[in-house]
């Protein structure tokens, strides 16, 4: 005999979640897309040879993408809360597919860093992707699915260099453009396969209210502004080590080549997919143990990248143990800051992620600079003291939480 409780537990309809292959796909084509934006970087050279450029102006292609980049985060992913995500994703995804292959036939540099800014602006669907799978996911599981598609995301920027490289060095620079763009293609044809046809109700604001009240959300969600601030900084300490990595281990004694140095990114791909078991730990309630563990295992990854010069074993652990440590704080970040607004998590991504682009950007300049006056010691010590404000960030905030 069912008691009236057990009745209307089964009459209430459970969210069934996604399914673990839809999550992996969401985690290829995340990681897919956002390569597009990264595969720029081994291929300056050849891009000005081709185009008879100076090394000045070529260094604008970094610089448009990422600009476009940040500008995509704004305007395009809050539209995952207005327009249903099956069709944004296919929309945005076949544009992708055409500005890669604007940038793989430019005819003049002036068509190619078109097809560049277009690449960057469209880039941003792979946030569209995790606010999607945070949105398909039951609750129990959604840190863990974030978790896996971040994954994807981590790797795809990770790989992008090296996959460049070879590539131009194989085929020529185009080659990378055109084969992102039939890989493209084909998530498309999968995607349509593969994606939900039902979908969520869509916000009744406007364009322009979506917009606003993206800027809002700062003002409303403390936890917004916390995690913001935490992705900000082990960002930037990402940001710090990768931009600059490649100044020392070019450079005597060491003097690896461009394709040594590119593998260094399979070390990070470990430390990104042991993170994503950060996003379980989120799920049974453990997201603020997880984050100062993670954080103090990001200020010590910086002892291990200090001794690079003692032997290329220590870079190596640091890479897995800083990427690990960036990873777990940016999965459980996700899975937080989803729980507070679950109709606005396209909104919340985008806000979200405009910290790791102004993070991401501000690291670039710090290290080039560090670099510049003290070597990679001045890298390290500057990698080091973002690492420990972000932990102290932390520490302020539970203290915080305690006295509530």
């Amino acid at each position: 005999m069912q008691t009236p409780l057990q009745n209307s537990q089964l009459s209430t309809p459970k969210k069934q979640g996604i399914t673990r292959t839809l999550a992996w796909v969401f985690a290829v084509c995340s990681g897919l897309s956002v390569a597009n934006i990264y595969y720029a970087q081994p291929l300056l050279d050849s891009i000005a040879r081709d185009f008879d450029l100076s090394t000045g102006v070529i260094g604008i292609v970094i610089t448009v993408t990422q600009i476009w980049y940040a500008l995509g985060l704004l305007l395009l992913v809050p539209l995952g809360d207005l327009i249903p995500p099956r069709k944004l994703i296919i929309v945005q995804m076949c544009l992708s597919a055409v500005a890669l292959l604007g940038a793989g036939t430019a005819a003049s540099h002036a068509v190619l860093f078109t097809a560049l800014a277009a690449i960057g602006l469209l880039a941003v669907i792979t946030q569209t992707f995790v606010a999607y799978a945070a949105h398909l996911s039951a609750e129990s599981e959604r840190g863990a699915i974030v978790g896996r598609v971040t994954s994807g995301i981590v790797i795809g920027i990770l790989l992008a260099r090296t996959v460049a490289g070879v590539m131009n060095d194989w085929l020529g620079w185009r080659s990378v453009y055109l084969l992102s763009a039939s890989l493209t293609l084909i998530s498309v044809v999968v995607l349509i396969h593969m994606l939900p046809k039902q979908s969520s109700s869509p916000s009744k604001l406007s364009y322009l209210q979506l917009l606003r009240s993206t800027l809002q959300l700062y003002a409303e969600l403390r936890i917004l502004r916390i995690r913001g601030l935490l992705a900000m900084l082990i960002f930037a300490a990402f940001s710090m080590f990768w931009t600059s990595i490649v100044l020392p281990l070019s450079a005597p004694p060491i003097s690896l080549s461009h394709s040594a140095i590119g593998a260094m990114g399979f070390a990070g791909i470990a430390g990104a997919l042991a993170a994503a078991k950060a996003g379980k730990q989120a799920d049974r309630g453990y997201g603020q143990r997880t984050t100062g563990l993670a954080l103090v295992i990001l200020v010590l990854s910086w002892a291990c990248i200090g001794m690079l010069h003692t032997s290329l074993w220590f870079l190596i652990v640091g890479i897995i143990v800083l990427d690990l440590a960036v990873q777990a704080v940016h999965v459980t970040n996700q899975s937080l800051i989803y729980q507070v607004r679950p109709e606005a998590q396209s909104r919340l991504t985008a806000s979200y992620m405009i910290f790791y682009s102004i993070g991401s950007a501000a690291g670039s300049i710090i290290s080039t600079q560090g670099y510049a006056y003290a070597g990679w010691t001045g890298v390290c010590w500057s990698g080091a003291a973002v690492s420990t404000l972000a932990l102290l960030v932390w520490l302020i905030d539970r203290k915080s939480d305690c006295l509530a």
